[in-house]
């Protein structure tokens, strides 16, 4: 099979959809791959580590759209890469369907087989693929929640960890997931006072049992979110739904409840934020203000760690980019239900129904 790589395009993208280490699999496997000029750099993968491992680097990205069955990346086409998807070409990326509805036309359009690294589901409800960008995420929320507290920066001018007879600064997490319990343990270990809730009793009482002590959990619910918001210095919002649109948990009106230069991350940005009064931001403008409140909302938030993501993606994706190289989709997909479960559109049908019902389109189960 040809696989490609194209260059990721989207506003400051730096990582890239496999190592040099991950191709070199695929061409042992007898398979070809096409990466474009470039591709790696800004992950610290130059042109000469791809071509040393047997890739064909090919000067532009139509060169990759036209010749690879199946395309690997990181992010999903915007409106220049639209064009270029063909009928029956995989790709094989992080899509969120259910915060871009141009996107989910085009690729309805393309009759292209649109398998999604977010729904790519273990039965245990596990996301294995999602794993490891929520994990750089919900470290960086944090870090950049501390960063824009600095009062140069729009925020109150609280130090997280607080100093010797003066208090920490609070940080509420919202969901208690992967990302959250990642920035609630790095949140804590900066030494603020950390809140993380989240509707799972369950899953409350292991996060208990698991974090450090300078973390609390807390019911999530309107009520105690509205007691909470007065106090909180930080807000981190990573909820998830997979495959739909994030439920809304801090609306506009409570705003008003918050100090000014309260600072709001909205990690859930990609499946449309949890914030009522987020719109995705970008590296190069990652923040905006709402009633003297700081909100970030970077859609692309591990894109700022481009080498550390792409070998961490890598190291999730590779098995399933195997597969599917070496089976084909159809195949792969009979082979293991969790692959299945990622495929959100083939030959221009829709087969997510969370997809489907965000956007009122047709639902049809995939057939294998």
């Amino acid at each position: 099979m040809i696989v490609g790589i194209p260059k990721e395009i989207k506003n400051n993208e730096n990582r890239v959809g496999m190592t040099p280490s991950g191709v070199t699999e695929l061409i042992r496997r007898g398979h070809q791959v096409l990466v474009q000029h470039t591709a790696g750099e800004g992950s610290g993968f130059v042109d000469a580590e791809y071509a040393t491992v047997g890739a064909k680097i090919v000067p532009a990205i139509e060169d990759v759209y036209a010749k690879a069955d199946l395309i690997v990346k990181v992010k999903e086409p915007i409106a220049p890469e639209y064009p270029l998807v063909r009928k029956g070409q995989v790709l094989f990326t992080y899509f969120h369907f259910a915060c871009e509805e141009e996107l989910t036309h085009a690729m309805l359009n393309s009759g292209a087989v649109c398998i999604a690294y977010e729904t790519v589901e273990r039965d245990d409800r596990s996301l294995p693929l999602l794993i490891p960008m929520s994990e750089v995420a919900g470290r960086m929320a944090v870090q950049n929640g501390a960063y824009y507290l600095q009062k140069t920066k729009g925020g109150k001018g609280k130090l997280m960890a607080g100093v010797p007879g003066v208090k920490p600064a609070r940080v509420l997490v919202l969901g208690g997931g992967t990302v959250g319990e990642a920035a609630a343990r790095i949140a804590a270990g900066m030494g603020a006072e950390v809140t993380i809730a989240d509707v799972s009793l369950p899953r409350l009482k292991q996060l208990a049992a698991e974090l450090p002590a300078n973390v609390h959990t807390l019911y999530s619910s309107e009520h105690n979110i509205r007691r909470e918001l007065p106090t909180t210095d930080v807000v981190i919002g990573s909820v998830l739904i997979p495959g739909d649109a994030a439920p809304k948990l801090i609306t506009r009106d409570m705003l008003k409840i918050m100090e000014r230069g309260t600072v709001l991350v909205d990690v859930a940005i990609d499946q449309g934020g949890c914030f009522e009064t987020s719109h995705p931001t970008t590296h190069s403008e990652p923040i905006y203000e709402i009633d003297g409140i700081v909100h970030y909302a970077v859609a692309n938030i591990p894109g700022a760690v481009p080498n550390t993501s792409t070998i961490a993606l890598t190291n999730a994706t590779l098995r399933y980019a195997l597969a599917l190289a070496d089976k084909g989709w159809q195949q792969a997909c009979r082979d293991d239900c969790a692959l299945a479960r990622g495929v959100n559109m083939a030959e221009g049908k829709c087969t997510y129904e969370a997809v489907a019902k965000v956007w009122d389109l047709d639902y049809t189960p995939l057939v294998l």
